[in-house]
């Protein structure tokens, strides 16, 4: 079922954040690698620091206390989850890592499961989930490359998360929803949480994001100002501020 197209979002210090598609984000990206940077590297590595910041704030004081499991896929959205891990594993946080398939990771992705192996971390396949009893879940299986229901591995890490007595922090956007319309054409991650990056996406909405949180990643206003967005950084002094639908 299509949900409504929301247009614009607002942070906690009143600055009117637009909505932007799948299609705008990709170009976006593609003008930030090639022509402006950040490059994905660059991006990758402030996505997953964001994360792992949302994460120890979601779980209080006691989050070096807390089981933390990072379901991540084989792309980009994959990669900042994994980038997460890593940092969330080098504050002595108790996490393990699972990936869709480690024999698809894309290149960056790729690099940064090989610096996360480096750290006390642990990883596990989708098959050992079940031993688990995570405290919080951060889910960066899908982002925003959505095209259909979620099926094989992917499903599997959705349908387990979602029958978890735990939290979902999930980055950019749900999986299994689509950015731009909030449709659902399956299963989707039941998020508490959701930091998603750079600019909010039209499809966000409140009963499928639960809280929303929006991450700077490094992208210059120039790269806005390219696809024709009027941009005001609303993030102050801070690289993440709590949004809400105008």
């Amino acid at each position: 079922m299509a949900k409504r197209i929301i247009k614009s979002f607002i942070s906690e210090k009143r600055i009117t954040i637009p909505a932007i598609t799948t299609k705008q984000m990709i170009e976006v990206d593609r003008i930030a690698v090639e022509e402006t940077g950040p490059n994905l590297f660059q991006m990758m590595e402030n996505a997953g620091r964001n994360l792992a910041f949302s994460a120890i704030d979601i779980l209080g004081t006691k989050w070096q206390e807390a089981n933390i499991v990072v379901l991540a896929g084989t792309g980009g959205n994959g990669g900042g989850g994994i980038c997460c891990a890593r940092h969330l594993a080098n504050r002595n946080a108790d996490v393990t890592l699972c990936i869709t398939d480690i024999n698809k990771l894309d290149e960056t992705p790729l690099f940064q499961r090989k610096i996360y192996q480096s750290t006390s971390g642990k990883e596990i396949e989708i098959k050992d989930l079940h031993l688990l009893k995570p405290d919080l879940i951060i889910d960066a299986i899908i982002g925003y490359s959505l095209k259909s229901a979620p099926r094989g591995k992917g499903f599997e890490m959705i349908n387990w998360a979602n029958q978890q007595n735990a939290k979902i922090l999930s980055l950019d956007v749900p999986s299994g929803v689509d950015s731009t319309t909030g449709e659902t054409y399956g299963e989707f991650i039941k998020a508490n949480r959701t930091l998603t990056l750079a600019l909010p996406k039209t499809g966000l909405l409140p009963e499928l994001t639960g809280e929303l949180f929006l991450a700077d990643i490094g992208i210059p206003k120039k790269v806005y100002n390219k696809i024709g967005i009027e941009y005001t950084n609303p993030f102050g002094n801070n690289f993440i501020t709590k949004i809400n639908i105008c």
